[in-house]
Order: C-alpha cells, then sequence, then structure tokens
C-alpha cells in the first residue's frame, strides 16, 4: 500500500503542480504577439492527469479554467494523441466557450510509457478568428459568422507542424502574423509545462507524482465537503436577468428590442449516504436566443466552479476535485446550455457573469454575511477593426473594460478592475496606442458610480478612444438597462453607457455594431458594484 501523505508534503506537490501551470502562463505571455494575451493577459493554463482531471490552474482567467476539462476530455475522444503532438480545439459546443478562445492540448509520456502520463493545457484568446466583424465578437444569430469552429485536430504531430493546417487557419483570419505568433506561443507553454512535469517525474519518481495528483484531488473533494456540510440542507432559489437577446437587426447596427433575458437557479444541499451534495438546477431560465448571448455546458460548469472555489480558504487547490459533490442541471436549449448552430461569443463574456450573479445572489439566502453585492456584472466588450494607415496591414482590436466590484461586509467593494469570470488586466494606453492607430482621450474612474450604502460599491471606469483612421467598431456589453443589485438594503450600481463622440455625442446602446469615421471616438462608461447595507 503506497504511503500517505503528511499536509506538508501534499502541499508541496501541490505548489509543484500549480508552479508549473503559472511558469506555462509566463512563457504565453512573454512570447505572445498580441496586445490582448502579452498586456492583457487573457490566458489560462493548466495541467491535468491521465484521465483529463485537472490538477492544478494558473491564477488566470477562470471563466477558462473551469471549462478547460471538457476541451482535454474532446480532444481526449477523438484523438490519440503521440509523443511530439500538440491537440487543438475551440468549439464551444466540444468544451470550448466561444471561438476566439483557442485551446492546445499537450501529452506527457514519462519513460517509454505508451500512453500519457499527464497533459498540459493552455488557452487564449486570439484577437480575430475571422467571421463577419473584425474581431470576432460581433453581433450575429449563428455560429457560422462568428469565425472558424476547429473540431479537435492536431496542429503538431510528432513535434512536426502540420503547415497545411496552420495555413488553412491563417487564411481566413484579419491578422494571420498575429494569430501565428499567439499560436505558437500557446505551443511553447505546453512545451514548458511538459519539460517541468519530466523533470518533477525524475526527482520524486512518477509513481510518487500520481499518487500526490490523486490526494490532491481528494483534499479538494473533501474541502468541498466540509463547506458544504456547514450549509443548512434545503432549497435556495434566484434570479436574474440580461438586458437583452443581443439579437441583430437585419441591415441596422443595433439590436432589436427584446424583452430580459431570464436566468434562474435552484441551490438544493442535502445529505446522501454520509456524503453532502449540492444540486445546481438551472431550469426555468429562458429559451436560447437568436443573438449571441447564449451560453454553452462548458460555461456555466465554469461559473459554478469559479463560485464554489470562492467560498474555500485561498490556499485549498484548484483541482477537479472540487466539484465532486455538484451535480449540474442545465437544460438544453436554454441561455445556460445552448445547441448549434446557436452564436455564442456573448455567452462567454457576458452571461457568464450573469450566472455567477444569479448563483451568488441564491447564496447570499443562505449565507448573507459571505456574499458580496453584484459586481459590474459585463466585461464591456469593445472590438474594433479597420486598416492600420501605417502598415497599410489589418488590425484588430479586442478589449473588455473592467467596472466595479460589489461592496461587502467588510468594506467598500474594488474600483476600475475586473471581476468574476476575467482575470485580465486593463491594457495601457501605451501599449495601445503603440499597437494600433489609436489615441487615448480619456481614461480614468468614473465617480460615483458604484451603489451606495454602509459599504459602497466600486466605481466603473471612462475608457474614450479616437481613431486615426476609418473603422467598423463592435460594442458587446450588459448591465445598461438593468443595474448590478445591492445587497442587504445597499443600492444598485450605476448603468453602464456608451457613445459616440464626433461634433456631437451620440448614445448608442449595449450592444451596437457600426462605422467611426477618423478622428470619431468611442466613449464607454462602465458600470459600477453594488453597495451593501443601509
Amino acid at each position: 500500500m503506497a504511503r500517505k501523505f503528511d499536509p506538508i508534503e501534499l502541499e508541496i506537490f501541490k505548489s509543484i503542480f500549480h508552479s508549473i501551470a503559472e511558469e506555462m502562463g509566463a512563457a504565453l505571455r512573454r512570447t505572445a504577439f498580441s496586445p490582448n494575451i502579452k498586456e492583457r493577459r487573457d490566458y489560462s493554463c493548466a495541467v491535468f492527469d491521465a484521465a483529463g482531471h485537472a490538477l492544478a490552474m494558473g491564477d488566470h482567467m477562470p471563466v477558462h479554467l473551469g471549462s478547460m476539462p471538457m476541451s482535454v476530455a474532446a480532444a481526449l475522444q477523438d484523438l490519440v494523441l503521440e509523443p511530439g503532438d500538440v491537440a487543438m480545439v475551440n468549439d464551444p459546443f466540444r468544451g470550448g466557450t466561444h471561438l476566439p478562445d483557442i485551446t492546445f492540448v499537450a501529452p506527457v509520456f514519462i519513460g517509454k510509457n505508451k500512453k500519457p502520463d499527464f497533459f498540459v493545457a493552455s488557452r487564449a484568446h486570439h484577437a480575430d478568428v475571422g467571421g463577419t466583424f473584425a474581431g470576432s465578437m460581433g453581433l450575429c444569430s449563428e455560429i457560422y459568422q462568428e469565425g472558424f469552429r476547429i473540431p479537435p485536430v492536431k496542429l503538431v504531430r510528432r513535434g512536426k507542424m502540420d503547415r497545411d493546417l496552420l495555413a488553412l487557419l491563417l487564411a481566413n483570419v484579419r491578422t494571420p502574423r498575429e494569430r501565428e505568433g499567439d499560436l505558437s506561443a500557446q505551443i511553447a507553454a505546453c512545451h514548458t509545462g511538459e519539460t517541468r512535469l519530466r523533470e518533477v517525474c525524475a526527482r520524486y519518481g512518477l509513481a510518487r507524482v500520481q499518487q500526490a495528483a490523486d490526494a490532491l484531488l481528494d483534499y479538494s473533494e473533501a474541502m468541498m465537503q466540509s463547506l458544504l456540510a456547514q450549509i443548512p440542507v434545503g432549497s435556495y432559489e434566484a434570479e436574474d436577468f440580461l438586458d437583452d437577446d443581443g439579437a441583430p437587426v437585419a441591415g441596422t447596427s443595433e439590436v432589436h428590442a427584446s424583452k430580459p433575458v431570464r436566468i434562474a437557479v435552484k441551490l438544493t444541499f442535502a445529505r446522501e449516504k454520509k456524503r453532502n451534495v449540492v444540486t445546481v438546477d438551472f431550469t426555468g431560465t429562458d429559451p436560447q436566443v437568436s443573438g449571441s448571448t447564449n451560453a454553452v455546458e462548458a460555461i456555466t460548469y465554469s461559473a459554478c466552479f469559479y463560485v464554489f472555489r470562492c467560498l474555500l480558504a485561498e490556499d485549498v487547490p484548484a483541482t477537479s476535485g472540487l466539484m465532486r459533490p455538484v451535480r449540474l442541471i442545465a437544460p438544453k436549449g436554454t441561455v445556460v446550455n445552448a445547441r448549434p448552430p446557436a452564436a455564442v461569443a456573448g455567452g462567454n463574456v457576458e452571461t457568464s457573469q450573469r450566472i455567477v450573479d444569479v448563483l451568488l445572489r441564491a447564496l447570499a439566502k443562505v449565507m448573507p454575511e459571505r456574499i458580496p453585492a453584484a459586481s459590474s456584472g459585463t466585461m464591456n466588450n469593445l472590438t474594433i477593426g479597420g486598416i492600420d494607415p501605417r502598415t497599410g496591414e489589418p488590425f484588430a482590436y479586442y478589449e473588455t473594460i473592467a467596472g466595479g466590484s460589489g461592496a461587502n461586509t467588510d468594506g467598500d467593494g474594488a474600483s476600475g478592475l475586473h471581476t468574476h469570470m476575467t482575470n485580465s488586466l486593463n491594457t495601457p494606453a501605451e501599449a495601445l496606442e503603440y499597437a494600433y492607430p489609436f489615441r487615448v482621450t480619456r481614461y480614468g474612474i468614473r465617480r460615483g458610480s458604484g451603489g451606495a450604502g454602509k459599504h459602497c460599491g466600486g466605481d466603473g471606469i471612462v475608457r474614450e478612444i479616437e481613431v486615426l483612421t476609418d473603422a467598423q467598431v463592435t460594442l458587446l456589453s450588459e448591465r445598461r438597462t438593468i443595474p448590478p443589485y445591492g445587497a442587504k438594503g445597499g443600492s444598485p450600481g450605476s448603468l453602464g453607457k456608451a457613445a459616440i463622440v464626433g461634433s456631437e455625442a451620440r448614445t448608442i446602446p449595449g450592444k451596437a455594431t457600426g462605422k467611426l469615421k477618423k478622428g470619431e471616438r468611442i466613449r464607454v462608461e462602465t458600470p459600477g458594484g453594488g453597495g451593501w447595507g443601509r
């Protein structure tokens, strides 16, 4: 029988696996071409066991990390990965999130083993993957309009790049050089993880490292069981809404007026055969919509993973074991588990935030002192594309703009940062102006946008960009008609708003696309977080 791990040894292996994921992320960031990855850090890396269970995740993007095991599972289901192979997938209906998020999966063979002993994976948001709109985040009605869709395929076979497949991909994007650089950076990240895992196994022995992996999975489950044991048995329900369905009006630059889209959840905590379990049931959620705010099941799973991980102590390892006591019911054909060919670009960035909001709202009914008010609840996705007059080449800019976080029992919310399912940075003005034909004319805190209360919500941001050439712009955002809710009597945060500024300012809705003339500016004012207490 294998020797058990004492707490110190288990902590050492937890740190080893986590440091590998972090080093993978550092390699990706330092070798990437696009500002979206090297400046905003819109990427994630993780380490998996031979069965595809997550053993460690870098401190990266929650919307990526919780869903990555599903992409790994899709690759293992479709492909036989051999030494030197690297698989690629972005299909939202095969474990992906939306098309710009491309995942690479590489097997790790220790010694002469014929089957992989571990897997490593990297996911990154690519600023353009083709489709109707520059930036691949447009107001679409089906996934075919959003860009190229990649099932699990091998881009690298036994250490050699499949140049034909790469050429096919690059021929369908607006910025092929940048895409090739970012794809190569993701492969480099996987190679970094593979190298480090081999070093660890050489030091401790494969059997011992695999035993540590199993122990970490069990430990995460035990910590989740301990949390659930503290919550009274019963059901707790909540609902929240998306502003609209994001469906475009044919021949116009705006979405049609629609009613809010309901997301409902019931959390049922129970004791079964001496085990603590929770069922997360989204029955009652509205059907999938004709716009792009549909979420796939991987996103909903990822949001659940994030919320429950936040309730645990910071030092609990973020592994797949955490979700063993969680049962997810996400009815097919709804906005939390859409069927193809639904458009899904906004589901990853907007609906994911609302799923978190509704989960926290339900939890507030049973643990009110631990749950904050709603944060800004939107990633404020801004894409701008055109021809760069400095080079004569196409450009595609993509950014999410931060908002305010919700206040809580301990104090005010933070201002001007990315919350919940996003963990990226705000692109520095200098980096933005260097990479694109833009001028940042305003960038600062949106004072007073946080909700009032005993503790005030954090303030949002004002970001104004002047284009130095004619360009296409798309805004995909939320919390423009339904504000971030307050908690314990606190006031809601301010609604977000946006405008096109030329000779005069013209207000635009939260989801809009159109043309900007040279010298015009787009101004985005993001929501603040909700207040807490009276």
